[in-house]
């Protein structure tokens, strides 16, 4: 799959949204949101997003987080990603753009700057065409992050007061030799009829989960 086809079969997925909320939990606590709008301008897609949260003890802030980001099709195919981060009082950035001769990605990042194969994904977890790619791009600093995905199977899972029939997959990085810091391991799960992605969850300085909780 070429990134121009994945984006086209999946930005059709989501033709019927335009706002996607998910509620961030850590340890089954609340701790903050992870907003999409969709906006649509004749050929141009916009899918911009923001997330924002925080970790208290005893009233004290120990770690606090946002980031915003914009990622754009036109014609249904990727055309660029750029975001801003800001880790604990840390700046991260990322800018991804095609190369216009061979359709090849441009990434500048915090983390990485060079060139990527044009059919690595960015890694925002609301685009399912994520589960074909062999490897996706940190949203956050531009990383590229070789990944294994498996499909652990169907579920239903209830979220609130909806049940969900869904598909459910592990990311993992292809390379063991990655730090702990470093090393990918996240399960996804997509609604089975329409691709919507429902829930995440990770082992990483505790138990961490996105649930979605608005979408229209």
């Amino acid at each position: 799959f070429s990134i121009n086809s994945q984006a086209t079969s999946h930005v059709e997925h989501y033709k019927e949204f335009n706002y996607l909320e998910y509620e961030l939990f850590r340890n089954n606590q609340s701790i903050g949101y992870h907003k999409y709008d969709f906006i649509r301008e004749n050929e141009i897609l916009n899918v911009k997003s923001e997330v924002k949260f925080k970790i208290t003890k005893l009233g004290v802030d120990l770690y606090k987080y946002f980031a915003a980001s914009e990622e754009i099709y036109k014609n249904d195919k990727f055309f660029k990603f750029s975001s801003k981060t800001n880790k604990n009082k840390k700046e991260r950035y990322v800018n991804i753009s095609v190369d216009v001769l061979d359709g090849n990605l441009i990434i500048d990042g915090s983390s990485y700057k060079g060139t990527a194969e044009k059919d690595f994904i960015v890694g925002t977890w609301w685009n399912h065409e994520i589960v074909k790619s062999k490897a996706q791009i940190s949203a956050i600093s531009g990383r590229i992050i070789d990944q294994v995905v498996t499909f652990v199977g169907k579920e239903e899972i209830l979220i609130g007061d909806k049940t969900f029939n869904a598909l459910r997959y592990n990311f993992k990085s292809s390379d063991e030799t990655l730090p702990d810091s470093k090393k990918l391991n996240t399960d996804i799960w997509y609604d089975e009829k329409t691709k919507l992605w429902v829930k995440a969850a990770f082992d990483k300085t505790g138990y961490w989960e996105y649930r979605i909780k608005t979408y229209k």
